[in-house]
């Protein structure tokens, strides 16, 4: 699968662009773009992959990302072959942060929206329990035209910049800042790793996807992304186990070699590690029985 980095183009009449996506495959690649992405989603759930970050996403969740952040959604296959389309997955805003122009930007009243522009490279994720204030800022967005469009823009990304503590997906060395031939060979290894993660990864086969032996790729990797290779891999591995602990259609066990780990001691030291609870304590936290 080869990274895509996508040229989202603006109709001329318009500072920005606002959709809504009928197929919840459209999103199902791995891709960046110089425009920032605000996304609600309204129905479907799926794996959400934003930077080194990997999560469940479901129904009223609401994601900012950053410009030229890596990201996609991958729908669970249920809904991939919906082609009944009566209802839209999401709502997509797509724009610059200076859509407005940069000394609009530089305004002292906005320091809050500069704040928000600048920890939105790391992602953004405010889930739906917190986002419905939000969501309907965004359909009203979408059902408005005009200077009025640009109001309702402003007020949503002002609730967003005043949440107290908000949720950042990637890490904070994550870096995607790369010259282009870099990011192509990033993009690499992060396809490689989004498509093979349940499986068992050695580290020369990822190294050979860089072009590299294994203790280049190693210093090349924990340079460009501020974690080692296995914290990355086991990152993902924990956060697709979040997944399927949230979705509880599978036992412990099952849930153990679905997401990568060859034991459930493995499981169970890096989940603890990267959560700061045990599977059991995350499966109550979260009232699943």
């Amino acid at each position: 699968m080869k990274p895509q980095h996508l040229n989202i183009i603006n109709i001329e009449s318009q500072s920005f662009s606002v959709r809504k996506d009928l197929y919840a495959n459209i999103n199902n690649r791995w891709h960046y773009h110089k425009q920032l992405e605000l996304i609600t989603f309204h129905k479907g759930t799926g794996t959400q992959f934003v930077g080194d970050n990997i999560r469940n996403f479901g129904p009223g969740d609401v994601v900012l990302i950053g410009s030229d952040l890596p990201h996609y959604w991958k729908y669970d296959n249920c809904f991939i072959n919906d082609k009944e389309n009566q209802e839209p997955y999401s709502t997509v805003i797509h724009f610059f942060d200076n859509f407005l122009g940069d000394r609009f930007l530089m305004l002292p009243e906005l320091g809050n929206m500069r704040s928000l522009l600048e920890i939105a490279k790391r992602g953004i994720l405010i889930k739906a329990n917190d986002a419905c204030e939000i969501a309907e800022k965004i359909e009203a967005v979408y059902n408005s035209q005009g200077m009025v469009r640009i109001i309702r823009l402003l007020d949503c990304l002002n609730i967003i910049s005043k949440i107290p503590a908000p949720t950042l997906l990637t890490s904070i060395g994550f870096k995607q800042d790369f010259k282009e031939s870099e990011n192509e060979r990033m993009d690499n290894i992060y396809n490689f790793v989004i498509n093979n993660f349940k499986n068992k990864i050695e580290l020369d086969e990822v190294a050979s996807i860089a072009g590299m032996s294994a203790s280049s790729f190693c210093r090349y990797f924990k340079t460009r992304t501020g974690k080692t290779f296995m914290n990355f891999l086991a990152d993902m591995r924990v956060g697709y186990a979040c997944k399927l602990i949230l979705d509880n259609k599978l036992n412990m066990k099952n849930i153990c070699y679905e997401s990568g780990f060859n034991n459930f001691s493995c499981l169970h030291k890096n989940f603890k590690t990267i959560t700061g609870m045990t599977p059991k304590d995350y499966k109550h936290h979260h009232n699943i029985r």
